[in-house]
């Protein structure tokens, strides 16, 4: 099934400067893995080594923060919105 990633500017370098991209998947980690193999490298940005998502990363889908839902492993249906999201900190 087909999901709409919004790509935060830190990323579009992957995505030839688009800010949505589509990918499909049924579970954040399907779609993470498709983003992968259209555009290289991007896993990387958003997962670390071990599989897990990076400390400073949230990924979204639709209003529901993942870490709060099942991880890399939370379902996405048709239609819905995957936001990839730096952490912004500063002082």
């Amino acid at each position: 099934m087909s999901v709409q990633v919004r790509v935060p500017t830190i990323l579009r370098t992957y995505t030839s400067g688009a800010s949505t991209v589509q990918a499909d998947g049924a579970t954040v980690a399907e779609v993470i893995d498709a983003l992968d193999a259209a555009y290289p490298g991007i896993k990387a940005r958003i997962v670390d080594e071990q599989g897990a998502l990076r400390k400073f990363m949230n990924v979204y889908v639709d209003n529901d923060d993942v870490r709060y839902v099942d991880g890399l492993a939370t379902p996405v249906q048709e239609r819905q919105q995957l936001s990839v999201i730096p952490a912004v900190a500063g002082g």
